[in-house]
């Protein structure tokens, strides 16, 4: 598989979205609870953007969405205008291609062109999505317990992770120094792989 293509979500995406969220789901268990609606869900709560990863035979391989966060008043943690980063996943089927940092890279440019804070939570057990977070940059700002419980009723403890929109995420600086690299070893040609 080439490297699928990260475009804007379209309202024409959303069944494609939920064929892959519902692989994730049966691999991953995430989302932990499955949502009554899917399409619902992942247009909630009302994101400012959204956006796909799509393969070449067009199936919705990847999604993330940004929602805004109401700043804190002075002194508070948000004090910048802040946008929360939800519905992140990646079909089993396109793992190993760096799609998550890519993701998470398109909303950081968001971000950036919009002097954007970023923040979001995680569930304690997802070591594979705290791997990435941490990987890219993002900071551990804490832990809380969920207003909402697992599908067994138990208590989901959260971890919470936040990221400026100023910051220049890991895997975009390792993808920068990479083209570099290639630059100077091919006599000065670029070519963007992604």
């Amino acid at each position: 598989m080439t490297t699928p293509l990260i475009r804007r979500r379209r309202a024409a995406d959303l069944d494609g979205c939920v064929a892959a969220l519902a692989e994730v789901h049966r691999v991953d268990r995430y989302p932990l609870n499955w949502p009554a609606d899917p399409r619902r869900w992942l247009c909630e709560p009302r994101p400012d953007h959204a956006w796909v990863a799509v393969a070449d035979d067009a199936a919705i391989v990847g999604h993330v969405a940004v929602h805004r966060v109401a700043p804190g008043p002075a002194g508070a943690s948000l004090v910048r205008p802040t946008a929360e980063v939800a519905r992140l996943f990646v079909a089993p089927s396109a793992r190993g291609l760096a799609l998550g940092g890519a993701l998470l890279d398109r909303v950081h440019q968001w971000a950036s062109a919009h002097g954007t804070d970023l923040a979001l939570e995680v569930t304690s057990d997802g070591a594979a999505a705290t791997a990435l977070y941490e990987r890219t940059g993002w900071r551990c700002t804490g832990t809380s317990t969920a207003a909402w419980t697992a599908p067994d009723g138990s208590a989901v403890s959260l971890r919470h992770y936040t990221l400026s929109g100023d910051a220049v995420p890991a895997i975009a600086a390792s993808r920068r120094a990479s083209r570099a690299a290639a630059s100077r070893n091919s006599g000065g040609s670029t070519t963007s792989t992604s």
